[in-house]
């Protein structure tokens, strides 16, 4: 009897928990068919479904929401410093700046700037020379946060550049996310810190506040030297970016090089995730630099989980909603959402070239299936889908007609719009608009123009699994 009372207790702990998930779901759903899985799931299987439900079914980083808020003085007069910059341009009169632009500048609480020289990075090689080179150069300080960190030949080739340069007095201050760099030996993160580098973990440096949160991820990689030049794009630190392991091609990815004003967007954004991760407070070069280096116009982009809306999901649909003539896209990773799928087709019956490169080989099957599922109705609107076939195309490109262009860490999937921590460099500079489009169109010649077929004549079994695994695009 006493046992049958225990198993009557438990089982209505478990059912009391479920019904708590279910008042949260309720409370702050994001989509009706989300909330719908989500309750009848711990409705039917309560026992598997509350634990995955704490530690996946959160949308709101509630942690880092309380630090922004704890370091959100500071933050916010930097911001107005920055803003009351010279190279701001709070309200440009320029015919190319366009409202559509202003709302990027609300939507990241950053202005664009003026006065910065910005650099295409087209591969590895190329990227981590740049890196080297400048944090060669750096003489007062070096900002790294980068969500995959390797001990491999390019991890060690960092690691030896920050031990001379911590020698040499120069401060390093070292950011990583736990999850992402799971495989970086511990050895490598204590030779850093004895040589003098301040070392934080995105998840481990308040776990208190970070409990049944591990679903969410710092996707960003940047790179800041003395507060004067910056670097921003889909790179991590690893070998795979050169190809060195056997029988690998190189993974094909974009960075850019920024020097200017707007690394202080940079620095703002690696404040913010610092301030969440550690609670040193380091300072800082926020002075403008005179002369200014070029006379690109930039904007830094952060979003994630902890701002007020959906950012980055408003972001990819204001430069859908607003291309005239040309929208293309490559991101790795091509899961869109109902609304983001409806406004791609929208922009191609309304006679905007839409191009979506995506790779032949990835590194996660599921989500290349769901990019299957999404061809024939992506087709009978005329949207292109691209298949990039020498290697793993991994970078996240955006351009929009000739008016302006980004390059970032966000994927065309809901982990980026919803759940990761990104950042995005949008800029209008012609120059640079050029070379995106030279680089993509060599890309696109290297790619296979898919069509409805492709889908249409594969088995049963395949078209099955492809709207299946669609089904979990939430989570994917």
């Amino acid at each position: 009897m006493a046992d049958f009372s225990l198993v009557a207790v438990a089982v209505g702990l478990i059912y009391l928990a479920a019904f708590g998930c279910i008042y949260r779901i309720l409370l702050s759903y994001r989509t009706a068919q989300g909330a719908i899985a989500w309750i009848i799931a711990l409705v039917g299987l309560p026992y598997l479904t509350v634990p995955l439900f704490l530690f996946f079914g959160r949308y709101r980083f509630g942690g880092y929401v309380k630090a922004r808020r704890m370091g959100d003085e500071r933050l916010t007069e930097l911001l107005n410093r920055f803003e009351q910059q010279t190279t701001s341009i709070p309200e440009p009169a320029t015919g190319h700046f366009q409202d559509e632009l202003q709302v990027l500048c609300k939507l990241g609480r950053q202005p664009f700037t003026d006065g910065n020289h910005c650099s295409l990075l087209r591969d590895g090689k190329a990227t981590f020379e740049a890196l080297f080179e400048a944090m060669e150069d750096a003489e007062h300080y070096i900002l790294l946060e980068f969500y995959i960190i390797r001990s491999d030949r390019v991890g060690q080739r960092i690691k030896s550049i920050l031990e001379r340069k911590l020698a040499q007095g120069v401060e390093v201050w070292f950011l990583y996310d736990d999850i992402g760099s799971v495989w970086l030996p511990q050895t490598y993160l204590d030779q850093l810190s004895a040589a003098g580098a301040k070392v934080a973990s995105f998840g481990n440096g308040n776990i208190r506040r970070r409990r049944f949160q591990i679903n969410f991820r710092n996707h960003r990689k940047l790179l800041v030297c003395d507060g004067k030049v910056g670097f921003i794009g889909g790179i991590n630190l690893g070998d795979e970016y050169l190809g060195t392991y056997i029988d690998q091609e190189p993974w094909r990815d974009t960075h850019c090089r920024i020097e200017g004003p707007a690394v202080t967007g940079l620095q703002l954004a690696w404040m913010e995730d610092w301030n969440w991760a550690s609670d040193q407070a380091p300072q800082l070069d926020w002075a403008p630099q005179s002369p200014p280096p070029g006379s690109d116009e930039v904007l830094v982009l952060p979003t994630g989980p902890a701002d007020d809306w959906e950012t980055c999901t408003l972001f990819f649909l204001n430069c859908i909603n607003n291309a005239r003539s040309r929208l293309w896209i490559a991101s790795p990773y091509f899961v869109p959402d109902l609304q983001i799928l409806n406004a791609l087709q929208l922009a191609a019956l309304r006679g905007v070239d839409v191009r979506i490169l995506i790779p032949e080989k990835t590194d996660n099957r599921l989500i290349r299936l769901a990019a299957y599922s999404y061809l024939v109705q992506a087709c009978r609107t005329g949207i292109q889908i691209y298949q990039y076939q020498p290697g793993f195309m991994h970078q996240k490109v955006i351009l929009v007609d000739d008016r302006y262009c980004a390059v970032g860490t966000a994927n065309f999937d809901n982990r980026s719009m919803r759940l990761n921590f990104e950042i995005t460099a949008v800029t209008t500079a012609r120059h640079f608009l050029g070379s995106v489009e030279s680089m993509l169109e060599e890309d696109l010649a290297s790619s296979r123009l898919m069509v409805k077929e492709d889908y249409q004549r594969r088995s049963v079994f395949f078209r099955l699994s492809c709207r299946a695994v669609r089904l979990l695009a939430p989570l994917l």
